[in-house]
């Protein structure tokens, strides 16, 4: 009997035999346990498009996913399968550049197979906190030990971040049951607060302002929102343009809110005393933007996600710069930070999911390959740093929280 850990919600959703693109996995032994048991929480053009593996390498990635311990015969049939028909390949290489910059990983595996770890976080105490958001959980691990504890969530959470409060709890985007909650860890106690707006569905990622206001973004309800902890009160605002789909958001030193649009070539910044919403237009009309950050001199740094580009914004002075990301436009940049007088950031669409850094004084770049085992499958979908100027990141295909220790 097969293991499986996966999200009821997901199971059958995308178990078909034709992917998008019209590419269906090839006829052989292993093909149906491949739809019985990958695809059960992603298509098969997740397989197909990958940088695919050897056989050892296939074993590896899927331990990640499922528990097939009980049933060698099957992981190894599932195994020669994959590797057969999607062996290693060069069709979605990462350009990697050199530099004199030296960074450090350190790597913590998370006990819940297939929960897509993410969006890792530091909290006052030290601990690091991270949603699994197929797992409905969110997590707390302790640096000096590598203990970890996992806490169940109210039912179809799936939070899609964590944020803590100055008092130590945390919070998390309930992105499918229109809620934000507040986890007490000394307690475990939950507090749920829910939407004033059915329309308002999807909590996506939150911030804390300097008062203590939690902001946050609702991408498919194209929303943003204001919860105050000390009413529970909630406040929400539309966006400017349809379907602009708001997806980052900072909170800059003058007070103001910025926020990145996934579904349009846009900025948006919001008066956090009105919540008036005033829209930045980007240059190209293509370009959908995943993350931003703001850095110490006001400057606006964004990824171009949807033309792999890197971008820049002076709130001063109007001026839009963007450099070519070292990938090429398909690289998808997708997380990023600015630190330590650099931006950071990943992309997304190639293999392996690099760690770029951009040198805004030199505006050269360099990138390293991100560690997941002895595979390379992604994603960093949110990064941040701990108060020691490290970077925290993940992989969430792999279940794996990460720690980037940033060389003098």
């Amino acid at each position: 009997m097969l293991k499986r850990f996966l999200v009821g919600g997901a199971i059958g959703v995308f178990a078909t035999s034709m992917t998008a693109n019209g590419q269906a996995l090839p006829e052989g032994t292993g093909k149906q346990l491949v739809e019985g048991v990958c695809t059960a929480c992603h298509s098969e053009r997740n397989i197909l498009r990958s940088s695919g593996y050897t056989q050892a390498g296939w074993k590896e990635l899927m331990a990640t996913m499922v528990d097939l311990s009980a049933d060698p015969a099957s992981e190894t049939e599932l195994a020669r399968y994959l590797a057969d028909h999607v062996p290693p390949n060069e069709n979605r290489a990462a350009k990697l550049m050199p530099g004199d910059t030296r960074i450090e990983f350190r790597e913590w595996v998370v006990p819940t197979l297939g929960q897509r770890s993410r969006d890792p976080v530091e909290a006052p105490d030290g601990s690091i906190w991270w949603a699994g958001q197929w797992g409905n959980l969110i997590g707390r691990i302790d640096p000096a030990t590598g203990a970890m504890h996992e806490f169940p969530l109210p039912e179809s959470a799936m939070p899609h971040s964590v944020t803590p409060d100055a008092a130590g709890n945390i919070w998390y985007t309930g992105n499918k049951n229109g809620t934000m909650g507040k986890l007490d860890p000394a307690t475990g106690e939950i507090t749920e607060y829910k939407m004033p707006d059915p329309q308002a569905r999807d909590p996506h990622t939150a911030v804390f302002d300097a008062d203590g206001i939690l902001w946050f973004t609702l991408q498919q309800s194209n929303m943003i929102g204001r919860l105050d902890p000390a009413t529970g009160d909630i406040r929400l605002v539309g966006m400017p343009t349809p379907r602009s789909r708001p997806y980052g958001i900072k909170v800059a030193a003058d007070g103001h809110l910025w926020v990145a649009c996934n579904g349009s070539n846009c900025l948006v910044r919001v008066n956090p005393e009105t919540m008036a919403l005033t829209e930045v237009k980007l240059p190209i009309p293509e370009t959908t933007v995943r993350r931003l950050d703001i850095a110490p001199d006001g400057v606006i740094w964004y990824v171009n996600s949807s033309q792999g580009r890197l971008g820049r914004y002076d709130p001063a002075s109007g001026e839009i710069k963007e450099w070519p990301s070292p990938s090429g436009p398909r690289s998808h940049p997708y997380a990023l930070v600015y630190a330590g007088g650099a931006v950071w950031y990943n992309e997304s669409g190639v293999r392996p999911d690099p760690l770029v850094r951009f040198d805004p004084v030199s505006e050269t770049f360099q990138s390293w390959p991100v560690p997941t085992g002895g595979v390379y499958a992604g994603i960093i979908r949110h990064m941040r740093t701990a108060r020691d100027g490290s970077l925290l990141i993940h992989q969430s295909s792999t279940n794996r929280i990460i720690k980037v220790s940033i060389q003098p």
